[in-house]
């Protein structure tokens, strides 16, 4: 183990904290930010109380923003009949690099995952079912494709069709340039149950 100052190996241990920061990569960290000039070092950590200070989450959707609602919720050319709900902020990103989609979006902050002691009450649930005013047709459960994503997104589905709105999920399977002999059983599974007619 390497010997630092305490100041240093602090600075350390707070970008080991970030994730899929390790110990070496937070230490390469440490070392670049000290050998950074004064001036920008200041404007990096101005930079970071900005953002901490100023980002909040949407009263509507949940998502980051620096005005409420966000850019997304408040644009008159979204079609607001079509939500697309996400566990995290971050989801919403990834959809909007595809430039596919022009509905809204909920972000849950999190999933159902009775293993980790998270159930309905724990993520925005109630503020989505609020959400349902007429307006709404569809509801897309954009969740990841894993146990916790599943679950959550068949609770979505359970919750939403006695007030008549059409829960549909986001295809699962085969990444396009991937190879069926790499592919385990769940992502074939899934691959099939998608087919579509060609």
């Amino acid at each position: 183990m390497d010997f630092y100052p305490v100041v240093i190996e602090k600075l350390i241990e707070e970008f080991a904290k970030l994730p899929g920061i390790g110990y070496k990569t937070a230490q390469r960290l440490t070392l670049h930010v000290l050998n950074l000039p004064q001036e920008e070092v200041r404007e990096f950590a101005k930079a970071l109380i900005d953002a901490r200070g100023t980002i909040k989450y949407c009263s509507v959707c949940g998502n980051f923003t620096d005005k409420d609602p966000c850019a997304i919720c408040s644009n008159p050319n979204r079609d607001k009949s079509i939500i697309c709900v996400v566990e995290q902020p971050k989801d919403i990103i990834a959809m909007e690099k595809v430039r596919e989609y022009n509905g809204l979006y909920h972000v849950l902050h999190g999933n159902i995952s009775p293993m980790a002691g998270r159930g309905p009450g724990d993520i925005k649930l109630r503020e989505l079912v609020s959400r349902m005013n007429g307006d709404v047709k569809e509801v897309i459960a954009a969740t990841n494709p894993n146990i916790e994503g599943e679950a959550t997104a068949m609770y979505i589905s359970k919750i939403l069709k006695p007030l008549g709105v059409k829960v549909t999920r986001i295809a699962h399977g085969i990444p396009v340039g991937g190879d069926l002999e790499y592919a385990d059983e769940v992502t074939l599974s899934k691959a099939m149950e998608g087919r579509k007619e060609i």
